[in-house]
Parts: structure tokens; C-alpha cells; sequence
């Protein structure tokens, strides 16, 4: 399915007896454009008769693993053949359950096809999923193989001293259970595959599914299994490491970032995003090929940071976001829809804070306005704080790291605390963005 495909689909769903010509004006196209799109999206087999029956369920699919992480960390020096004083802690990961898990936290009706062990974990893992709204109904629960766990062993200073994984159970992601799946795999807008799966079961989607293919490479052992079906994959997420293995490009800096992606899209990938760490992203379709820096924010633990960047690229081509010159008003509404249904707004919690960063051949300012102004529109009675952040400094970013908060926020408190007399800085990290705005 095309970006367009996409977007008239979109406008399908909201009102099935939307005509050719508001499709058109919706879209800025000719009405015979919205035609020829309609007659494709009708040979697909996504929409079907006058009305527009939608044959696509409004749902993703993931496929992939979920992990029991049980992590040790001494208090002190580990001493060899002895038993090391510390804490243990559990919990639920793997790249396939992780990329669901925020699927569903930006809001997409998400069902996840995995295998898991008829065990205590197993069940754990289930309550879990459905506590967080994962549709595991469709797994594969085996007595066969213990569900898929990670233990690792850290030092005193958190550096990983050993670790052993136990996924044997991502065997049973076999090509036979994907086929019995099959009727919910075709009727989703997309699929989201890692390569925890097999080689012939990540093949088998490769040549079974008619709905657009995410993968995620995972690790430089596990992307070759997909060096062979490159060019049925709409989406590929590797990092620089992934990226050279598959293309033969070594990645040391941006400009080597976007040979590799070109290189890519030349073996048959649609569309590519490089992921390089503190460096940002390179992301290229077709002739455009843009590398982005990152957003300036808190860092607590870099795990499972890929596993949200593939959800959130999942999530905005489901809202119809394009590579670049995504229409703003496509962008803010998605998003602050998104924080209304999950109750991150409410009409209690009505202030927003809006930060804009500045980067090459942006104007933030005229940004900020234009976000501010169409924010403002969406939320009509609730309060919209926006500021440029551009140029914070390093103490900003210290202050921000040393109370766990955001860049923007700890900039909107600076600019509080110096013009009162009677709040600091340490005072005021702990509100909310409503509390602040009643006393900014």
C-alpha cells in the first residue's frame, strides 16, 4: 500500500461514504486521482462495493519474542565462586512484546503472535500483556519449552558481568503456526516483524502477507536471516551495526549512515531508518535520504530504545505521517489525541507545555508559533506554555538529568524560579505542567 493508499483509506474509515471529490479536496488531488487510488485499494482487497466496506482490520500485528529479564546487581566488588550480596529484579521484555507494548501506549489496537511456555513466567507474562492492553489471544502457549528468559549478573557499578539466555521457545514461531494465523495477519493494516523468529518463518511472512512489513534486525547474528527477503520488507529499523553487516557499508559517521540506506533501498527495502545512537537517525525513501538528531531528554536506561522507535514508526505510518513535510496539523492532531484517550489530558489536566529545538534549515520560532497556534486550536479551553529551546546550555541539561525530568520542563522552571523570589528550582521539579502553569 502507498503513502496515498494510506491516506484515502484513512479518510474511508472515518466516514465510509466519503465521495471521490471530498477525497480529493481533502487530499489536494484530482478527483480521477482519488479514483485510480480507490479502484487499487479495491484490488487489494482492502475495500470492498459502494460505501466503502473496509475489508482491513484497524489493528497491527507484531511478531516476535517476549522475555522474563531477571538481572542481579551486587552492592559491592563481584567476588568470583562466591555468593555477592545485592538485588535482583524482574521484568518483561523482548523486542517483539516491547514494540507492542508502546503500540498500545500510543493507542493502536495491537495483537502480538508469539510463543511462550505453559509455566509460572508464562502466566505472568499473560497477565501482563492483557494488564497492558496486548491482544495475546492469538499466541502459542507450548508445554514444550519454558518461556523465553534472560538472566544477566552486573557489577557494583551496573557493567554486565555474564549472562545466559534461554530463547528456545521462538522456535515455535514456526511457518505452520504463522499459517494458522494467517486470516489475521491479511486483514491487518500492518505487520511488525523481529528476527527472534525463525529464517523460513520470517520468509513466510515475507511471502504470505499483503499488508506492508516492519522488521526490526534485532542484533548482527539475527539480520541475516532477512538478507534474502530485503525486497519484500516496506520498513527496515537496523542500527549502524545491522546496517553495515547487511550492505557492506562500514558506518562511521552520517555521511557513511546514508550510503548504507541508499544501499538498501537499492536491494529492494522501501523505506530504511538507521539508528546511530547520540548521532540521531538517517531515514530515507525513494530520492529523499535526511538524517535527524535526536531530542534532547532524560536518559534512564537505553533498553528497549530501538524497540519504541519501531513502535513509534509503526504508529505514525497507521496516522498517515510521511518521511518529511508530514502536514502539521496530521501530526499535532494524532499526537494530542493520543494523550487525550490516555488520559494524559483531562479537563482537570489541561496545560501543555510545548518545546521546540531548532535544527539546520528549521526557524523554531516561526515553529513554535505555528505549533502553539495549532495546538491552541485542538484544546480550545485547555493552556498552551511553548518556548524555544534551542540554545540550552549544558547546566540546563545537568539540572534536567539530576531530577528526571525533560529539557523543556527544566527550562520552563528556570524561567520561573528567576522571576520569583520565593521558589527554587528543587521546589518546583516535582509539579506537574498544570501546577507549574498556575504559578508561571
Amino acid at each position: 500500500m502507498t503513502q496515498r493508499e494510506r491516506q484515502v483509506l484513512q479518510l474511508i474509515e472515518k466516514n465510509p461514504l466519503i465521495s471521490q471529490q471530498q477525497i480529493a479536496d481533502a487530499l489536494g488531488i484530482t478527483r480521477s486521482s482519488a479514483a485510480v487510488h480507490i479502484s487499487n485499494l479495491s484490488r487489494k482487497g482492502l475495500i470492498a462495493g459502494r460505501g466503502y466496506v473496509l475489508r482491513s482490520g484497524s489493528y497491527a500485528v507484531v511478531v516476535g519474542g517476549v522475555n522474563v529479564d531477571i538481572g542481579g546487581r551486587s552492592f559491592e566488588p563481584l567476588v568470583a565462586a562466591d555468593s555477592n550480596p545485592g538485588r535482583v529484579t524482574m521484568s518483561f521484555g523482548g523486542v517483539g512484546r516491547n514494540i507492542a507494548h508502546n503500540l498500545s501506549l500510543l493507542g493502536t489496537d495491537v495483537r502480538l503472535l508469539t510463543a511462550y511456555g505453559d509455566d509460572a513466567y508464562g502466566a505472568q507474562v499473560a497477565a501482563s500483556c492483557s494488564e497492558l492492553g496486548i491482544d495475546l489471544s492469538h499466541a502459542l502457549r507450548t508445554s514444550e519449552a519454558p518461556t523465553s528468559t534472560y538472566v544477566y549478573l552486573a557489577d557494583n557499578l551496573g557493567e554486565m558481568a555474564l549472562a545466559v539466555s534461554d530463547m528456545s521457545v521462538c522456535e515455535r514461531i514456526t511457518p505452520a503456526y504463522l499459517a494458522s494465523q494467517l486470516p489475521l495477519l491479511q486483514n491487518a493494516q500492518v505487520v511488525v516483524a523481529d528476527t527472534n523468529a525463525p529464517k523460513e518463518s520470517l520468509e513466510f511472512l515475507a511471502q504470505n502477507c499483503n499488508v506492508p512489513l516492519f522488521v526490526d534486525p534485532v542484533s548482527t547474528a539475527k539480520a541475516e536471516k532477512i538478507r534474502d527477503i530485503l525486497p519484500k520488507i516496506h520498513t527496515l529499523k537496523p542500527n549502524a551495526l545491522e546496517a553495515a553487516l547487511l550492505t557492506g557499508v562500514e558506518i562511521h559517521n552520517t555521511e557513511d549512515a546514508k550510503k548504507a540506506a541508499k544501499k538498501l533501498l537499492s536491494m529492494g527495502v522501501h523505506r530504511v531508518f538507521i539508528s546511530m545512537g547520540s548521532s540521531g537517525v538517517c531515514a530515507a525513501r525513494g530520492e529523499e535520504c535526511v538524517v535527524l538528531p535526536p531530542v534532547q531528554g532524560n536518559r534512564i536506561n537505553t533498553t528497549g530504545c530501538g524497540d519504541a522507535f519501531m513502535a513509534a514508526l509503526t504508529w505514525a505510518y497507521l496516522e498517515g505521517m510521511d518521511l518529511d513535510d508530514t502536514d502539521l496539523d496530521v501530526a499535532v492532531n494524532a499526537i494530542i489525541g493520543s494523550m487525550l484517550k490516555h488520559g494524559y489530558l483531562s479537563e482537570m489536566q489541561n496545560s501543555i507545555l510545548l518545546s521546540v529545538s531548532g535544527v539546520e534549515g528549521y526557524d523554531a520560532n516561526a515553529l513554535e508559533t505555528k505549533l502553539a497556534s495549532e495546538v491552541n486550536a485542538l484544546l480550545k479551553d485547555g493552556a498552551v506554555l511553548s518556548q524555544n529551546v534551542t540554545d540550552a546550555d549544558d547546566s540546563l541539561v545537568k539540572m534536567a538529568d539530576e531530577y528526571g525530568i525533560t529539557v523543556g520542563k527544566a527550562s520552563l522552571i528556570n524561567e520561573i524560579v528567576k522571576n520569583s523570589k520565593t521558589h527554587s528550582f528543587e521546589q518546583l521539579a516535582g509539579l506537574t505542567i498544570n501546577e507549574l502553569n498556575l504559578i508561571s
